[in-house]
């Protein structure tokens, strides 16, 4: 861009938890039993917890990345070349250092509040069938709710991303959204965990409806949210809330609703090592998409390559033999 020249491009902001992922591949899944976790699922734990399961997992390798759902996506789509900002809560300490040095590394805006707890850690533990058992806490995160996010921080956006997990701290999502809709943002929302869309099913009923325009899910959160098995059906219940529905099913693809129309997008052909994070940069395609206004049908097949291409490395950051890949499938996408 040449100076003076003004940036139009589409804006998103991300909020939710700032966490630092700790990956650890496991070869027997009878350790998840030992540790009390189950299998798929994602538990909340305290720090002693923490460094039991470190002390557990010990002799096996370790991967630290920054992470967190929103702020997954939001640095996929930095990567992308989309603007991008995130709001989050770390602790005073050297994971907080990690987390703030990776969002300046990837030229997010980081809206960050310093908390006298430790910064939040998501363990992260990887099955030899690439299926993920994360056991998170919260830390510095949790305490997002007691922050002043003023609405100020959202005038130089066009969309909010909000994970569910944030689901908890209600009046602090009011105001969130509030202030999002007064400054003339859409609100994308990713229901990120089937817990969390079981134990906050009515609440979020009520903010999908109110607040929402864009929802993702995974097929296990769309069939708890609405009680549909097949899961074009659970899409179609929830695209009455919202302008635009996504459900995503794994190695089965994806299904998008936007007004009356549904479109089934075939996933890409991929060599599995970790799904960590696949569903967070499948949002971040499908957002680059539509900041750069392309249909929804060509924004999920976009998707479809970020988000399966992250699978064939562990954790949720590629590297950037990675993102040139990606950025070729991204450009096989665009019709001539």
């Amino acid at each position: 861009m040449n100076p003076g020249q003004k940036d139009n491009r589409k804006r998103l902001l991300g909020i939710g938890n700032a966490l630092v992922d700790i990956l650890i591949r496991i070869d027997d899944d009878s350790l998840l039993d030992e540790l009390g976790l189950s299998k798929g699922g994602m538990t909340l734990i305290e720090k002693e917890k923490v460094r039991h399961i470190l002390e557990k997992t010990a002799h096996l390798d370790h991967h630290k990345s920054s992470g967190g759902s929103s702020a997954n996506t939001v640095s996929g789509l930095a990567r992308l070349g989309v603007p991008a900002g995130f709001i989050g809560t770390i602790g005073n300490d050297e994971f907080g250092s990690f987390f703030q040095s990776d969002m300046a590394f990837n030229s997010i805006q980081a809206h960050l509040f310093k908390s006298e707890s430790e910064t939040g850690k998501s363990i992260s533990l990887i099955s030899t069938d690439t299926e993920r058992t994360m056991a998170t806490y919260l830390g510095a995160a949790n305490e997002l709710f007691k922050c002043d996010i003023g609405g100020d921080i959202f005038k130089n956006y066009d969309y909010l991303l909000v994970e569910a997990y944030l689901i908890p701290y209600r009046e602090m999502l009011e105001k969130v959204f509030q202030s999002s809709k007064d400054a003339g943002l859409e609100i994308v929302m990713d229901f990120s965990s089937f817990g969390t869309v079981e134990e906050n099913k009515e609440y979020l009923d009520y903010v999908v409806g109110k607040y929402v325009d864009i929802v993702l899910a995974n097929e296990d959160e769309a069939r708890i949210f609405t009680g549909k098995e097949n899961p074009r059906e659970a899409l179609r219940e929830i695209a009455k809330q919202c302008r635009i529905a996504v459900v995503k099913c794994g190695e089965s693809g994806s299904f998008i609703q936007h007004e009356s129309q549904q479109y089934r997008i075939e996933p890409i052909s991929i060599q599995a090592l970790d799904t960590t994070g696949a569903g967070d940069l499948y949002t971040a395609g499908f957002m680059y998409g539509l900041m750069n206004g392309y249909s929804v049908e060509i924004s999920g097949k976009m998707g479809a390559c970020v988000g399966g291409k992250v699978v064939e490395v562990i954790g949720a950051k590629m590297n950037d033999q990675k993102w040139n890949e990606v950025s070729g499938l991204i450009q096989s996408c665009v019709p001539f």
